[in-house]
């Protein structure tokens, strides 16, 4: 699928006023070097090779397959993972603006979702004294593989500014995957001009296309990308605005050609949400945002979307990662899961590759357009990798909840032959050993040797700090597949056939349930009489990998524990060892390896958070959950109500410190807002049935709230909690039964 992607965008200004600007100026070339003094471009600093690059401080802004990411200031220097990808794809690698000789100095900057804005104050021209009076104020709009920005310059002088505006871009067509390693060479590729107005450059899978509007009076390519140059003469209190479209085009067929998906829903728009903490309204506005330009089409079916799991490393289809955001965004209607469940569902395993990890019945883990690989430590995943233990259970539970929520029946019954699979592969596969329990290895020796959602290679560890050696069985995995087996058996004997097979399959997946059950209680509590706890997992020797980790949280809820079992697992989790002053740590401060930074060594992960808040409540331990939420609000202020995918708790000044190469948005925390509003309402849904218990905790962790525009099956729905807990609900169907 080839196209050349040139939506339009809005909120782009006309670019007349820079042609007034520049009537009265001379249109002789300009010759000079981009970095040379006196042409206002800053020169770009060198990658550190081998490193991974950093990302907190950069600015994102993302819709569908294309990101862009930049300094405060607006500008893509060619360093780390500076510049604006495509289809994993670095197309623009540099991309800055001078004016004259001022020093650019960042003043201001914001971004959400698709759109970011860049304040600079251009020191040294126009008035003298300490009030800057000259400004470059970059607006930028991406539209999948179209990225717009408007540079507008704008005095306040008290005389005319005659000066120079200059842009240069160059793209080196980097791999994500090389861009992430660090090993990048930042070399440009060759680009042409095109015209007086355009130029552009090519590699093997995508040409680039830049277009200025108005022509510059001057643009010449060479070994430092396309320059282009404008002279300009700008009046007091008027401006000059100069506009750039980068545009890009597939040259062949990809593996993956997913393309923004962001028009799909109406989340943002539709969703209105007013607290006694107005925070909430903000954090929810802006993850909606984001996770809507997270969504990518399957380009096997551009009806369906599915949330890319987060910008830029993993920006495409992920199984854990993008059921866990479609299962938590479910409150907003179930377009997402039903898009999800089927991009997933195309792509399950139908045979044996230990290679890929595939198996009959198995969703995969992730997919890319190329091969993802790091020869520094050999590395290597296929473009499509099933090398996950819980994206199966997963699907089915998400299947399962999607139905509950109302996704229609036709679209369950098609999707049967899919949940059979999923539920051989669960009961026939995942248990390779006689004790029953799901457990993985990586059989291929370059894929993950860790394949649960803490899939780092030492997240998996004892007390004492010592690292578990494989097959590993997760405690989490254990549990979802518990969940999945009895949802499984429920949608057979539903959706199932008439001639009792289903039915009879249903009856020995509940067996299977149970015995999976029992052989949880025997196998993983751990501790004392007084401090019994669920171990993360049973290592390759069949012992407890005991390290108290936040693994037990998703555990809740599930189905897998007793009512005392999910008592004793949330007082583990909200214990001051494990609860923080923003969320549920990865691994207990007691803990041996403990590191409040280390990416599943002890940082917070959002949405780790957030299931495990979502546990507490559907085990009826409101109070906990409501105030694990709460912490994640606090933690949306601290990160300007754009929550990313970890943190180390509570590291300066009492406030959150990043973790540096964090994905910032990310699917599955942008969703987490959501999972936060089912807390503090309390609410579940049976569509079916027919029933909406909304149930909130006896304190309000956000004061009163009222949310619209939720949906439950084919309504929209507002609920109202009052300070007081009092309940009302507006928008259900007649037959349904509201339980308070």
């Amino acid at each position: 699928m080839s196209r050349h992607q040139t939506q339009d965008v809005e909120g782009i200004e006309d670019a007349e006023d820079v042609r007034d600007a520049t009537d009265s100026t001379d249109s002789t070339d300009v010759t000079d070097s981009p970095d040379s003094p006196g042409s206002g471009l800053p020169a770009s600093p060198g990658d550190v090779a081998g490193r991974q690059p950093w990302l907190h401080d950069l600015v994102v802004c993302v819709d569908g397959n294309g990101t862009a990411l930049s300094d405060a200031d607006g500008a893509m220097r060619g360093s780390g993972a500076h510049g604006f990808f495509v289809d994993d794809q670095r197309v623009v690698s540099e991309f800055v603006v001078g004016l004259g000789g001022a020093d650019l100095v960042h003043v201001a900057h914001a971004a959400r979702g698709a759109r970011g804005e860049f304040l600079t104050s251009a020191r040294g021209v126009g008035d003298p004294g300490a009030d800057p009076t000259v400004e470059v104020h970059r607006s930028r709009h991406l539209a999948g593989g179209v990225l717009r920005e408007q540079v507008v310059v704008t005095s306040r002088a008290s005389a005319p500014v005659e000066t120079e505006l200059v842009v240069r871009l160059g793209g080196d067509g980097a791999d994500i995957s090389v861009v992430k390693s660090g090993l990048a060479t930042g070399h440009l590729l060759d680009p042409r001009r095109e015209s007086d107005a355009s130029a552009g450059w090519q590699s093997d899978e995508l040409t680039t296309r830049v277009e200025l509007s108005p022509a510059p009076a001057a643009l010449t390519t060479g070994d430092d990308g396309v320059r282009a140059s404008f002279p300009l003469r700008i009046e007091p209190g008027t401006r000059a605005v100069v506009e750039v479209v980068v545009g890009t085009e597939r040259r062949g067929e990809s593996m993956f050609a997913a393309d923004a998906g962001s028009d799909a829903v109406d989340w943002p728009d539709r969703l209105e949400v007013e607290a006694g903490d107005p925070r909430l309204g903000r954090l929810l506005e802006t993850s909606l945002t984001d996770l809507r330009s997270l969504l990518l089409r399957d380009p096997a079916d551009l009806r369906d979307v599915f949330a890319a799991a987060g910008t830029p490393w993993y920006l495409t289809l992920f199984g854990r990662d993008s059921l866990w955001a479609a299962r938590m965004a479910l409150p907003l209607g179930t377009d997402l899961a039903g898009g999800t469940l089927r991009a997933l569902a195309r792509r399950q395993g139908t045979r044996h590759d230990a290679s890929t990890a595939e198996a009959p019945g198995k969703i995969p883990h992730e997919l890319r357009r190329t091969s993802h690989a790091h020869d520094a430590d050999s590395f290597h995943l296929p473009p499509v990798y099933w090398g996950t233990v819980d994206a199966t259970a997963l699907w089915i539970c998400l299947l399962h909840d999607a139905w509950r929520w109302g996704l229609p029946d036709g679209e369950v019954r098609d999707l049967l032959p899919a949940l059979r699979s999923a539920a051989s592969w669960l009961t026939d596969l995942a248990t390779p050993d006689d004790d029953g329990l799901i457990k993985y290895v990586d059989e291929s020796g370059h894929g993950l040797v860790n394949q649960g959602w803490k899939d780092s290679g030492d997240s998996m560890r004892f007390r004492d700090g010592s690292l578990a050696a494989s097959p590993i069985a997760l405690v989490e995995a254990q549990a979802y597949a518990v969940e999945a087996a009895v949802a499984a058996a429920t949608l057979l004997r539903t959706f199932g056939t008439a001639d009792g097979e289903d039915g009879t399959r249903a009856d020995a997946l509940e067996r299977w349930a149970e015995a999976l059950r029992d052989r949880m209680r025997s196998r993983f509590w751990v501790g004392g009489p007084d401090d019994r706890y669920l171990a993360m997992a049973i290592d390759g020797d069949g012992r407890p990998v005991d390290g108290v980790g936040s693994n037990m949280g998703h555990a809740l809820g599930t189905g897998a524990l007793t009512p005392d079992e999910a008592r004793r697992v949330t007082e583990t989790l909200t214990a001051p060892t494990m609860l923080g002053s923003f969320g549920i740590a990865t691994l207990a401060n007691d803990n041996g390896g403990f590191n409040p930074i280390g990416y599943h060594t002890g940082s917070v992960w959002v949405h780790d958070t957030a299931i495990c808040a979502l546990g507490m409540a559907r085990e009826g331990h409101a109070t906990e959950a409501a105030a694990v939420a709460r912490r994640l609000l606090d933690v949306g202020e601290a990160f300007d109500y754009r929550l990313p995918e970890l943190f180390a708790d509570d590291a300066v000044f009492g406030r959150p410190a990043p973790y540096p190469a964090s994905c910032r948005p990310q699917a599955w925390a942008a969703a987490s807002s959501v999972a936060m509003l089912t807390v503090a309402l309390g609410i579940s849904v049976d569509v079916p049935n027919r029933a909406v218990r909304v149930r909130p905790p006896a304190r309000p962790p956000f004061g009163a709230l009222r949310v619209a525009g939720l949906r439950v099956g084919d309504a929209v729905v507002t609920v109202e909690v009052a300070a007081d807990g009092t309940v009302a609900v507006d928008g259900l169907p007649s037959d349904f039964t509201l339980e308070r």
